[in-house]
């Protein structure tokens, strides 16, 4: 994909980003050709849609079904009391419209399924999961393992959050498939075992912090620099302000990319 030059208001819109040796204007005309498709414009969409948008991001995809409720303005940013009522998708897309002109969003108002998930993933080149359900955590790890797309997905609990990226379509530098999300978490608890964010609620700010994590793993995927958190498990502690990572391997019995997978596209889609 051509990328046409950045403009003058764009060096200076990006002009922190580009001194950093890290990014620069190479950098930055990688996250202006960048698409990357959201899922969820909620608690952790929010920051995570505004820092992307802000950082440059050329194309952003956002997926929510759900309209902008009153006790969602507690934690979730990027909508204001004046959006209660709209669907989520138009106020994500009219706020980083106000944020920064030069992104392209493509706003769609459906709930990734398992049905769905493989054809909603495809074309974007970084997929983001922010959803509050295990469904479509598990169908969109699924469909971008399949459809070979880096995954970075995470999950907010009441005070506690965990971010983790998925690239199981390459090998570790060990010479070993990279885990899939199913190396994680090899099934969904069962149903009523992990309380909603309505009955056991969440703390504000953390799905700040936790948003903000997933944009940067996501920069850092399109630009290049740094180490992803492929393998690794990141959680964050709210109440004791603790950061610790969990590493985990790729599990030969995963449905997906185990050795009794004979032929691609094969387990769950």
């Amino acid at each position: 994909m051509v990328t046409s030059p950045l403009s003058a208001d764009e060096v200076e819109r990006y002009a922190r980003h580009i001194v950093l040796r890290e990014v620069g204007g190479p950098g930055q005309q990688a996250l202006k050709r960048a698409r990357v498709l959201v899922v969820g414009a909620g608690g952790l969409g929010s920051p995570l849609l505004l820092y992307l948008a802000a950082a440059g991001v050329g194309a952003l995809g956002i997926l929510d079904d759900d309209t902008v409720a009153l006790s969602n303005l507690q934690r979730q940013v990027l909508h204001a009391t004046a959006d209660v009522g709209r669907a989520k998708t138009a106020s994500a897309a009219a706020a980083i419209a106000r944020l920064n002109p030069h992104v392209a969003v493509t706003a769609n108002a459906v709930r990734l399924t398992p049905a769905n998930a493989r054809d909603l993933v495809r074309g974007w080149d970084v997929v983001a999961d922010g959803s509050d359900n295990f469904t479509t955590r598990y169908a969109v790890s699924d469909a971008c393992c399949l459809e070979q797309r880096p995954l970075v997905t995470a999950a907010l609990g009441a005070f506690d959050a965990t971010i983790t990226t998925l690239r199981p379509f390459e090998t570790g530098p060990d010479g070993e498939p990279n885990p899939t999300y199913r190396c994680l978490f090899p099934e969904p608890p069962p149903p009523g075992a992990v309380p909603s964010c309505a009955e056991a609620g969440v703390l504000g700010a953390l799905a700040g912090v936790a948003g903000s994590l997933m944009a940067l793993e996501v920069i850092r995927a399109v630009v290049g620099f740094g180490t992803p958190l492929v393998g690794r498990l990141l959680m964050i502690d709210s109440r004791a302000m603790r950061f610790e990572t969990l590493s985990y391997r790729w599990d030969p019995d995963n449905p997906l990319t185990g050795r009794a997978v004979t032929a691609p596209g094969g387990g769950p889609a």
